[in-house]
């Protein structure tokens, strides 16, 4: 097979291993001896093992293995097996461990005391610190005193009277007589803003009222009083996504900030918004009737079934042809205004749709001609085609065999399953191919390539499966994780192509570097000790149970 994927048409995972030694010849002129240090001996640390006399001739390097991802177009995983083997004996040690507990005020407090220097005088330190200090502080500190402080140095409040308790930001008007808020250092507000350790009162005060972020209107909102959740959709108008897209966010009433305060009926309220949206766009395209809002899930499936079988029937061209659904969750700034992550850490997931195609422009002159306008599931879909023309089987069904008859590739009589958790709808595993460190993928185990063909039960199954690889990724200590789905078009309404959703943290010692700019993705254990760890995890979600069975009694 020509083809470069680790998926056979056997029902095997393939991979190659580079077990290598070389020689190199010694080009050196001039050597550099020195004294690196002493020991507490007093013995001197030379450098001359760095400067050696002769050609090298290396014999013992450890067994790298190179496995091709089961998408082509995902490049290929590198697993260093010096670095995997010691966490082969221990998967329970694969994980981030929480941050320390910071405190300005404690430590300026501690300080004051040790210098016999009054309390106040102390605290005004605070306010000189450098900024690249306060923006440290702004995300690392877990004091409450310390962001309140913060926040005030970012921007300026208006209070309720005879109160010293803020009621909502300060507001001046621009140079187009256009009220904003007054904002002194937009990096440290939103720094301290996202900080879960920010009273309540606050984050609600700079960022999460609707309106206190922009102009973006509210279209769509869910509401469920029997489990407490309230969710609003934004339309962002000018977005990087051509035609705009849709933005769901916990309302400012039900602050979520981290993945352990998320409930299951949370989660089926922002997908709820998703599955919503794109039906009712997809249901104005191909001219049926929608019925009366609110829409139910019972009602959404109606929907669902009549524009299903449009599709299969009809076959009409229609103008978008495609779903977008994302999340990034998670917030960092290093000291030096490096952003780290893509959204704030209020709970924020974005939808849109995308055209079929767009028109061609060349050389700013208009054409007649037309390119087809990108979507991530054509790729899968272009990897289904080839496949197939090469082997004459589905590649999914082959992927799935080979994720069931998994054998680990260093040989240990250990654990060698790569599925995390699996019900009637879905399974979801670690990637032979990992392209980022800890990513978690699930799968469809139906034939269901998009959200137009998946009913109400495998929705709920994907609603779950989501919730579970976040919440299981955040017991493992990530805090910043862009999940992405993979869709097929509506149109391909005969295509074996399932859907993926893919699950990539960011880990504080793999930032993206020259390699993963070449697509090869560097990863530090092996996918089977990886889905030991999050199995682990998974065993210890009780929460998320009790918030199903929650669920479960308020539906009935």
């Amino acid at each position: 097979m020509t083809m470069r994927t680790c998926v056979t048409p056997q029902g095997k995972f393939r991979y190659g291993i580079h077990r290598h030694c070389f020689q190199v010849k010694n080009l050196r002129h001039k050597e550099h001896l020195m004294c690196l240090g002493k020991l507490p001996n007093g013995t001197r640390i030379l450098n001359e093992v760095n400067f050696p006399q002769k050609d090298l001739d290396v014999q013992q390097c450890s067994d790298v293995y190179e496995i091709p991802n089961p998408f082509p177009f995902r490049g290929s995983t590198f697993i260093d097996s010096e670095r995997a083997d010691p966490r082969a004996e221990d998967p329970e040690k694969i994980k981030i461990q929480p941050a320390e507990s910071v405190s300005m005020n404690r430590s300026l407090r501690f300080w004051a005391r040790e210098q016999n220097i009054p309390a106040e005088a102390a605290a005004g330190l605070f306010k000189s610190l450098p900024a690249p200090m306060l923006l440290a502080l702004a995300t690392t500190s877990s004091d409450p005193e310390d962001l309140v402080q913060l926040a005030h140095i970012s921007c300026e409040f208006v209070y309720h009277s005879a109160s010293d308790e803020p009621s909502g930001l300060a507001y001046e008007l621009d140079q187009n007589e256009k009220p904003v808020p007054v904002i002194h250092d937009h990096d440290l507000f939103e720094a301290v803003g996202n900080s879960a350790y920010l009273p309540e009162k606050y984050r609600q005060i700079m960022l999460l009222r609707p309106g206190v972020q922009g102009a973006s209107e509210v279209v769509g909102d869910y509401e469920d009083s029997h489990s407490g959740t309230r969710v609003f959709e934004y339309l962002r108008r000018n977005s990087y996504i051509p035609w705009g897209h849709y933005a769901s966010n916990m309302a400012h009433d039900f602050v979520r900030y981290r993945i352990r305060d998320l409930t299951m009926n949370d989660m089926h309220g922002l997908r709820h918004l998703y599955y919503q949206r794109t039906y009712v766009r997809l249901a104005a395209e191909m001219s049926i009737t929608l019925p009366e809002a609110p829409f139910s899930e019972q009602k959404l499936e109606i929907l669902r079934k009549k524009m299903l079988s449009h599709a299969r029937t009809v076959k009409k061209e229609l103008e978008f042809t495609s779903s977008l659904w994302g999340w990034n969750f998670g917030f960092d700034f290093t000291p030096t205004r490096y952003r780290l992550n893509g959204s704030h850490q209020q709970i924020h997931q974005q939808h849109a749709m995308i055209p079929s195609r767009v028109p061609v422009n060349v050389d700013d002159h208009g054409s007649e001609e037309y390119n087809s306008s990108f979507s991530a599931g054509d790729m899968i879909a272009e990897t289904v085609q080839r496949y197939y023309e090469e082997t004459g089987k589905d590649f999914f069904l082959d992927y799935i065999r080979c994720l069931r008859s998994n054998r680990r590739m260093d040989g240990r009589q250990s654990s060698e399953s790569l599925i995390i958790h699996e019900d009637e709808h879905v399974v979801m595993f670690v990637p032979k191919a990992q392209v980022s460190q800890w990513e978690i993928q699930f799968m469809t185990l139906e034939q269901v390539g998009n959200i137009l063909e998946a009913n109400t039960q495998c929705r709920m199954s994907l609603d779950r499966a989501i919730l579970l690889a976040l919440k299981i990724l955040e017991k493992l200590g990530a805090a910043m994780v862009t999940s992405v789905e993979f869709s097929k078009r509506f149109t391909e309404t005969e295509s074996p192509q399932r859907l993926i959703y893919s699950f990539l943290p960011k880990l504080p010692w793999s930032p993206g570097t020259m390699s993963e700019a070449q697509y090869r993705f560097i990863c530090g254990c092996y996918p089977e000790d990886f889905a030991a760890a999050c199995r682990i995890q998974l065993s210890n979600l009780s929460d998320l149970n009790a918030g199903e069975k929650r669920h479960a009694s308020a539906k009935q």
